[in-house]
């Protein structure tokens, strides 16, 4: 008897803290709807930033699709190590102005060093994009990611990928990894600047914003900082969603996956925390709706609701609906977590070849 008063009253608290999460999880996993900033009519002159290095998967697809935009007051501009990069050749065949990197700075990252490059070579530009080399892109891609800078409120216009699984389990696990990443931009609260599809008005990089850009790692996470400071937002465009055909196996995902969240570490403590607080709950409630409902009572299999919510909104949002969905949405939360406790630890990153040491932020 004695017992049961002691543990009476933290099994009800167990089970108002179970139900309490899952309302947090449910209602964050509450579908909302998005409505794109397009101005058609806003075309300022743009440059198209491509830095190259090596070959990647489907380079030339994603290079013409690039090229061949519909939106007219634009360039591209491709910036390379040396003439010598096996996508030079390519870039001359699709007769894309290539020019080498050649900013001097100490701190900076291959790609940082390159945008650089073509920012201090072109500075007549009303606009510039950042684009990475591995995204193959609609003819409408460059006009959906303008359009919102009409806004003189909006800093940064960005979307982010599909991961169209052109390999193995964990390409696939990749394509699902992306779906979440999709779910974080429709909230202003996690949205970010992501560095494959990122443009932003020539006044936003001043003397002083153009000095931490080119002395950083990550190109989006600087540009993201420079409007918090600024005190302008970052607006999402889904419809200038670019795919990225993704071979990935264990070892190229998994690297991938550490790279991306350390990144996101460095330029903000507040990923880490929320990461762990959702990711942890997620798992608690998915363990317990198991245990509960299998021993105690059917009534604890509600707790499977933020599951199937998640398994509803990946699936809502792939372009696919392929038979390992249900599983991949199962197993994310704890790949999440393994992946924030890693990428917490690590000091530095390899990128293309590359190792950089990562500058973390308190804040």
């Amino acid at each position: 008897m004695q017992i049961y008063q002691i543990l009476a009253p933290v099994w009800d608290f167990y089970v108002i803290l179970l139900i309490l999460v899952t309302i947090g999880l449910i209602f964050i996993g509450i579908p909302r709807k998005q409505k794109d900033d397009v101005t058609e009519e806003f075309a300022p002159r743009t440059l198209v930033m491509v830095p190259c290095r090596g070959l990647d998967f489907s380079l030339k697809e994603n290079l013409e699709s690039i090229k061949n935009q519909g939106y007219e007051n634009y360039d591209v501009v491709a910036v390379v190590d040396s003439e010598d990069d096996p996508s030079a050749e390519i870039l001359r065949e699709l007769s894309i102005p290539v020019i080498v990197s050649s900013f001097k700075c100490t701190n900076c990252s291959g790609k940082t060093k390159a945008l650089s490059t073509a920012i201090e070579q072109n500075p007549d530009y009303e606009a510039y994009v950042i684009t990475d080399s591995d995204i193959t892109v609609s003819k409408d891609w460059l006009k959906y990611l303008i359009a919102p800078l009409k806004n003189n409120k909006i800093g940064l216009s960005t979307t982010f990928p599909y991961f169209n699984p052109v390999g193995g389990f964990w390409s696939k696990v990749k394509a699902v990894w992306g779906i979440v990443g999709q779910s974080l931009m429709e909230s202003d609260l996690t949205r970010f600047g992501w560095g494959g599809s990122l443009a932003f008005m020539k006044d936003l990089v001043d003397e002083r914003s153009f000095l931490k850009f080119s002395e950083s790692v990550s190109d989006d996470t600087a540009l993201s900082s420079v409007c918090r400071e600024k005190g302008l937002k970052i607006s999402y465009s889904r419809r200038a969603q670019p795919t990225i055909n993704s071979p990935d196996d264990f070892g190229t995902f998994f690297e991938w996956a550490n790279r991306q969240t350390a990144l996101s570490i460095s330029a903000t403590r507040r990923v880490f925390h929320y990461g762990v607080t959702v990711y942890v709950s997620e798992i608690l409630v998915f363990l317990s709706a198991i245990m509960l409902s299998a021993f105690y009572s059917p009534l604890f299999l509600l707790l499977f609701t933020p599951t199937l919510l998640s398994v509803f909104n990946n699936a809502r949002r792939s372009r696919e609906i392929f038979p390992m969905l249900f599983l991949i949405t199962l197993m994310l939360p704890f790949l999440f977590l393994i992946n924030l406790l890693i990428a917490n630890s690590m000091e530095e990153i390899r990128w293309r070849g590359r190792t950089y040491r990562l500058q973390k932020q308190k804040t």
